[in-house]
Formats: structure tokens, C-alpha cells, sequence
């Protein structure tokens, strides 16, 4: 039952991270169905999980897409989606109860247990095949975003006396007969992405990206993406495309310096001479490796962090235990930010884009 528990959390997570309202409550009315239930029934787990995770006919075709995403397929028969699968690689070693499975780039269905190992493995050490089935997962997440009051105002029924209208109704009606008030309205804070494309990151750079296309995809408004190596290059353009590969393909012909070195001192330097980032959430993925001087980076950071509502660094290699920060990069920034996440798997993904949701 804590197996069935766990798998069936996992993927309330991911309807989450789809827009499906599925929150703890129904998945706790979801695990009490399924406790009446013949779990080993694809058909009776599909439709528990329909009826009480799902709040609105919209969240209907989100949850198919999920439901084949997370069980390799069970219910393609309902979805009218494409049925998603991991590699053929996890199928063998799931029979073989081993690690070694030959991969002949066929796809098999994934077990629900496999999508979860999935999400937890380092991108850096995944077959091709198994690296294109995470990308596939993490282009289903869409995140939500911390919001900020802006400048502008609507209507309301308490807040601030509005005290043009209530006076033109005055002079309309003939007198007061009712007073009208007013609220500032909401947008979502801005995010402001620069992904290292330096050599350093060359394992975890095309993931990065495709982060950063989920996240335009979310809300391509208030996101705002940079690559950064030995130039600063705006692509939130060209991630602006519906599908991610094509979108790729555009990033790279944009990038001049793919697998260069590091010089995010001199980068942001140039990024705030010219931009604001005042109230963003301000997001560098990078290990730290700076070829510039640390210094420069040092005073750069300061100056973002006066400026950001939010500064996080995320590093790749912090997903490990013994992981410090001991780079000159990374010393030089460490007293800049505000949070230091990891980034070398899904999962690390998933938890930042809830990180920003309530920056």
C-alpha cells in the first residue's frame, strides 16, 4: 500500500505540474477508491483517478495526456493523445531485474515505478533514449508563477473608494447611492532565465533549455531566457515556438558559443547596462566555472541582488550529497542569493518551477 501511495502521489504531482487541480485532497479520496478497487486494472485506476482528481471539463484532456505520460500507455484507448513510452533499455531491465538491457531504439511501455526511477536519475547519465523520454516528460510540465501587484486597478467590492466613478454615478443618478471601489490587479512576476552553455554544462545545457521552454510556454510574458558563455544572447523568441524541437533547433542557430567557456561576470554586467531586473525572480543555471575575474561576477550578483525580488543559482552538481561550493564562481555569488538548488534531474525541475510558483 506505501508503493501504491508513493506511485499514485508521483503522479498527482505531475497533474499538478499540468494545471490539474490535484490536490491533496483528492488524491487522499483518489487512494480510498483505489483501496475498493482492482489496482492491477488499468481500466478501474484510469477512471478512479478521472473522477476524483479532475475539478473541470478542462483539466479531461490534461489527464489523459498524463495518464499515458506516467502509465506508459495503459489507457491510450481513452486518450486521444499519442501513447508516451520510456525505452525498451527500462522494459528489459525490468524483466531482467538488472541494469544491463540491449537498446535497439525501439520503445516499450513504462511502468509507473520506472517513471519515477526516471525522474530522480541524473540527465548527465542517461542513454539517449531515456534523455528523450525525460525531455518528453518535462515539456508536460506547466508550472504556475508567483504574482505581484502591479499599477493598474479594476473594479471591486471592497478596497480602495473609488472616487471618480462614485461621483460620476453621483452626477448621472442624481445622487450617491452607492459608493464604488477599486483594488490593484495582479501579474505574475517576471522571470529572468540565463542558462550556461559553456562546456562545463554541456550535459545538462539542452535539458536547461527545454526547462526554459516549459517555463515561456507557461507564461511567455513574464519570462525572459538568455543563453550565457562567453556572450549574452536573448532566445526567449525563438523558445516561444508550440513545439519544443523546432524550438531547439532555432536556439541553436542563435547560440554563437556553444561549449565555450564561462564569463557570467562580464555577461550580467552587460545584461544590467542595458535591462531592469527589478522585481524579478532572477534564475542562473550554472556550475561556477567562471574564466572571468570572480570578482567582477562578485559585484554583478550584488547589483542583481538590489535589484531582484529573487536571486537562485541553480547547479547541477548540488543534487549531490557532498556537493560544496567551491569554485570561484560559485564563492564569489554564494553571498548574493537567495536560494542554491540542484538541477540534474526532473524531479530538481519540478521542485524549482513550484519554487517560483510561490517565489
Amino acid at each position: 500500500m506505501d508503493e501504491l501511495a508513493a506511485t499514485m502521489t508521483g503522479f498527482a504531482r505531475t497533474l499538478r505540474a499540468a494545471g490539474v487541480a490535484a490536490d491533496h485532497e483528492r488524491t487522499q479520496n483518489l487512494l480510498r477508491a483505489l483501496g475498493h478497487l482492482d489496482v492491477t486494472d488499468p481500466g478501474e485506476v484510469y477512471w478512479a483517478g478521472r473522477l476524483t482528481l479532475c475539478a473541470t471539463p478542462d483539466d479531461l484532456p490534461r489527464y489523459d495526456r498524463c495518464f499515458a505520460a506516467y502509465f506508459g500507455g495503459a489507457r491510450a484507448g481513452v486518450a486521444r493523445t499519442s501513447t508516451s513510452s520510456v525505452t525498451r533499455h527500462l522494459a528489459a531491465q525490468a524483466e531482467s531485474g538488472g541494469e544491463d538491457g540491449a537498446d535497439d531504439g525501439t520503445a516499450a511501455p513504462a511502468t509507473a515505478s520506472r517513471a519515477e526511477v526516471l525522474r530522480h536519475r541524473d540527465v548527465a547519465r542517461l542513454t539517449e533514449a531515456e534523455r528523450a523520454e525525460v525531455h518528453r516528460m518535462l515539456s508536460l510540465l506547466r508550472g504556475g508563477r508567483a504574482r505581484r501587484r502591479s499599477r493598474r486597478f479594476e473594479s471591486a467590492h471592497r478596497g480602495v473608494l473609488d472616487q471618480r466613478r462614485t461621483i460620476r454615478d453621483a452626477l448621472r443618478k442624481g445622487d450617491v447611492a452607492r459608493l464604488r471601489h477599486r483594488r490593484h490587479t495582479t501579474r505574475p512576476r517576471t522571470v529572468v532565465l540565463f542558462v550556461d552553455v559553456s562546456g562545463s554544462m554541456a550535459p545538462y545545457a539542452e535539458t536547461l533549455l527545454r526547462f526554459a521552454h516549459a517555463l515561456v510556454r507557461s507564461e511567455p510574458r513574464a519570462t525572459r531566457v538568455y543563453s550565457v558563455g562567453t556572450r549574452l544572447t536573448s532566445i526567449t523568441a525563438e523558445l516561444r515556438h508550440r513545439d519544443p524541437g523546432t524550438a531547439l533547433n532555432e536556439v541553436s542557430k542563435t547560440i554563437p558559443d556553444w561549449s565555450g567557456g564561462t564569463r557570467l561576470g562580464e555577461e550580467l554586467r552587460e545584461y544590467l547596462a542595458r535591462y531592469s531586473a527589478r522585481g524579478t525572480i532572477a534564475v542562473i543555471a550554472s556550475d561556477g566555472w567562471e574564466r572571468g575575474d570572480p570578482a567582477l561576477l562578485g559585484a554583478q550578483m550584488a547589483r542583481l541582488a538590489r535589484q531582484a525580488h529573487r536571486v537562485v543559482w541553480v547547479n547541477p552538481h548540488k543534487g549531490y550529497a557532498d556537493y560544496q561550493p567551491l569554485t570561484g564562481g560559485m564563492r564569489a555569488a554564494l553571498p548574493h542569493l537567495d536560494d542554491l538548488v540542484a538541477g540534474h534531474s526532473l524531479a530538481a525541475y519540478e521542485q524549482l518551477s513550484e519554487r517560483l510558483a510561490h517565489a
